[in-house]
């Protein structure tokens, strides 16, 4: 009886119209996510003449690879590619470790001064020392034209360390204290217990330091522009698209001008800019939906306990 009566109400017209209605803003919420993208794919599979017409919205119209072999015959493209992958890897690993040591650090109850480390680390998330002095900095410290510029600065990141801190607050105490009884260290509680089991949080904070590694590029141009064997993809794309605008503004065809090695490939600004988008995206679009339950974990727990 109290099945049918519960069905009945699930199947009424007002709860039909709520079912659409979710559906419905829910189908719009994605389609206007996902076009940018979808935009940015058409454009950079498009011939750049072509493109100039407009009109170009979810497929290309005249397909052509012209604009990646543009990006692609720059010989600089692939060692910067390896830097990298190797500065995000590299970077992700030791940052995540790092943080999370700090973050188990300040997590115990017994550690007298956590509170006065995260009042200072949280002081930092709103002041810092600026441009100048933190350029000065790295030069006081030889990083330099140095590969290790794009790693030590940033290895802890207070946001990642509140994460951290959060999920690790809302394990059970009991773990820890048996882990003691067995007579475990601190180092050994946190790589053989805290680190399994805050997996969430590590793979969240993960994805956010390798999007940010990835992404990152001013600090090549302030630290290694000088140092070709240690610029980045994002960088080398960068003086492309600078190479580009700097190109068609000193043509008389507007927005249109000729490149390559060959003098044939016909590419524009909006083109090359639509394949650096798809270029520098698709690694992450491909690591996100391994982490994406992770994801979604860590940043509840993280989230709810404070």
């Amino acid at each position: 009886m109290k099945e049918s009566s519960a069905k009945a109400r699930y199947n009424s017209v007002p709860d039909k119209v709520f079912d659409i209605t979710n559906i419905v803003f829910m189908l719009c919420i994605v389609i206007v996510t996902l076009y940018p993208f979808i935009n940015m794919f058409a454009l950079s599979f498009n011939d750049a003449n072509d493109s100039i017409r407009g009109g170009l919205y979810f497929w290309p119209r005249v397909w052509t690879w012209d604009n990646y072999n543009y990006i692609f015959n720059e010989a600089s493209i692939y060692h910067a590619t390896f830097i990298s992958a190797l500065r995000t890897i590299l970077g992700t690993v030791v940052s995540v470790f790092c943080t999370a040591m700090l973050a188990y650090t300040v997590s115990r109850q017994e550690y007298v001064l956590r509170k006065f480390v995260t009042i200072v680390a949280i002081f930092t998330m709103y002041f810092s020392g600026g441009l100048i002095p933190g350029y000065l900095l790295i030069k006081e410290l030889h990083m330099i034209n140095s590969f290790w510029v794009y790693i030590i600065p940033g290895i802890i990141s207070v946001f990642n360390l509140i994460v951290i801190r959060s999920f690790i607050e809302g394990l059970p105490d009991g773990i820890m204290e048996s882990a003691k009884i067995d007579g475990a260290g601190d180092f050994i509680t946190f790589m053989r217990i805290v680190l399994p089991l805050t997996v969430p949080a590590l793979a969240t904070v993960s994805l956010f330091v390798a999007v940010s590694q990835w992404n990152s590029w001013f600090d090549v141009f302030l630290y290694n522009s000088s140092h070709i064997n240690l610029s980045t993809l994002q960088y080398e794309l960068m003086k492309i698209l600078q190479t580009s605008n700097t190109a068609a503004s000193s043509t008389n065809v507007g927005d249109q001008f000729a490149a390559g090695q060959s003098g044939v490939t016909a590419v524009t600004p909006t083109s090359i800019r639509a394949t650096m988008t798809i270029i520098a995206s698709l690694p992450i679009i491909m690591v996100y939906p391994f982490l994406q339950k992770y994801f979604v974990k860590g940043m509840t727990v993280g989230g709810v306990k404070g």
